[in-house]
């Protein structure tokens, strides 16, 4: 037991609240099966409910406070969203999900297995403090990071759809804010695509590239560099883009063309992580070979300041390296080299800050905050990288239309055909064309053709 809690007069709130917890189990469940009924499993509740709330506010304190006002302002942002896209929703990942709607209850759940495992004694009161608080500080901080990463792409789509944008996909009315399970088909799809009339098409995908789908040693040692790439905040696509693999090219994906980097910490251009997974030596020696791995040394050498040789001389020694936010973001454009890249920060920074970005071709807004009318200029500069496909027409449908396209969607998908709605017109007008005779038949009989 650390020093510290060994004198209750000094000990923290949480741990106090502990050893009444405990002198509770020890005189009414020394088992711990925790199989209380009536008035004693209301207490049980209540001692460990007082447990849990004083240890996540002895980790987060105040700053719980800030959580609540940026999940409020996010969920204005998302209410404005919808309305301005005329989309039936947005969908959120699980953890995302779960931290907007209660943020305290939300860090209270990340401590719940290992509260039991101290209860049972699987575990003592100074590795419940270690791994309880890290639990609590990181689930935090990823998900504020999330949270404003979040805000700024809906804060984009939304200023793109008061200019006259439309999403067209999906087409199911629901815009996707997660990446689980979708990339279960071999491909890397966008989380949206926009249509700007007279201007075109812009593809959108948030926290790209993932891994992809494989089943044996040889898929994966094609995909291993989708493993261990670096992972922008979100990349734009002109043109209407529905994969970006490309494992042939360094990194595995088509070069965007836009990266845009979202720093929601005051001061995020100090902060200092460590850049492992591309580093690590893949499956193979061809793969240790590959463009893309050399790609990144040139990367790191430029940023350090170092010859190629000494940066990879350094990886080695290290196993890891141990960069700068500012530096990684350098490294993003050195290795992806898009067509444009803006840093995104909720605050103001440094003006040396600012001069290392430009000077790297970097371009910066700071002071943004949650008011999205910052960003208008970079979304009008967006909107110049829309691109048009040949040949194409967008067409709105009527809400009975789009209703029978549903339908059929849904028959289809009983008899396990799953189809998306582009490909169930495109395959019915096939069919028209095969049929003409039938077809024509069909169609002169039609009330509103006779």
């Amino acid at each position: 037991m650390c020093r510290s809690m060994s004198n209750d007069k000094l000990s923290p709130k949480w741990f106090r609240s502990y050893k009444k917890l405990v002198y509770f189990l020890d005189k009414h469940d020394k088992d711990r099966k925790f199989a209380f009924k009536g008035e004693t499993h209301e207490k049980f509740l209540e001692l460990r409910e007082k447990f849990r709330n004083e240890f996540v506010k002895s980790e987060i304190g105040k700053e719980i406070n800030i959580a609540r006002r940026w999940v409020l302002r996010f969920k204005e942002e998302l209410t404005v969203t919808k309305e301005v896209l005329n989309i039936k929703g947005i969908s959120l990942s699980k953890e995302l999900r779960d931290f907007v709607e209660d943020p305290f209850s939300h860090l209270k759940k990340k401590i719940f297995n290992y509260m039991y495992d101290l209860l049972r004694g699987k575990i003592d009161i100074d590795s419940f403090k270690r791994s309880a608080s890290a639990a609590v500080k990181t689930s935090f901080r990823t998900n504020l990071r999330n949270l404003y990463q979040c805000w700024v792409l809906i804060s984009i789509l939304k200023l793109l759809g008061s200019l006259g944008a439309k999403i067209i996909y999906p087409e199911h009315g629901y815009l996707s804010l997660e990446r689980l399970g979708k990339q279960k088909t071999g491909g890397i799809p966008p989380n949206c695509i926009m249509y700007i009339p007279s201007a075109g098409f812009l593809s959108f995908f948030l926290e790209a590239p993932r891994p992809i789908s494989w089943e044996d040693s040889e898929d994966l040692r094609k995909i291993w560099s989708l493993y261990t790439a670096l992972r922008p905040d979100i990349l734009v696509y002109g043109g209407k883009v529905v994969d970006i693999v490309s494992l042939e090219s360094n990194p595995p994906i088509k070069r965007p063309d836009i990266i845009i980097e979202c720093k929601e910490l005051t001061d995020w251009y100090l902060r200092v992580r460590e850049i492992r997974g591309p580093l690590t030596k893949p499956l193979t020696a061809e793969e240790w070979r590959s463009k893309w791995i050399n790609g990144l040394w040139e990367g790191l050498a430029d940023i350090l300041g170092v010859k190629r040789s000494e940066a990879i001389t350094t990886v080695e020694e290290r196993k890891a390296i141990r960069l700068k936010d500012l530096q990684i973001v350098t490294l993003y454009h050195s290795l992806y080299q898009p067509k444009y890249m803006v840093v995104i920060s909720r605050t103001r920074v440094p003006e040396e800050v600012r001069d290392y970005l430009i000077n790297h071709g970097i371009d910066l807004i700071d002071s943004v905050g949650f008011n999205s009318k910052r960003l208008k200029p970079l979304v009008d500069n967006i909107s110049s990288f829309a691109g048009m496909e040949a040949q194409f027409e967008l067409l709105e449908l009527k809400s009975d239309m789009l209703d029978k396209l549903r339908s059929l969607q849904e028959i289809l998908r009983k008899k396990n055909i799953n189809l998306p709605i582009e490909k169930i017109i495109k395959y019915s007008l096939l069919f028209a064309l095969d049929n003409l005779n039938d077809y024509m038949s069909f169609i002169s009989n039609r009330e509103e053709f006779s």
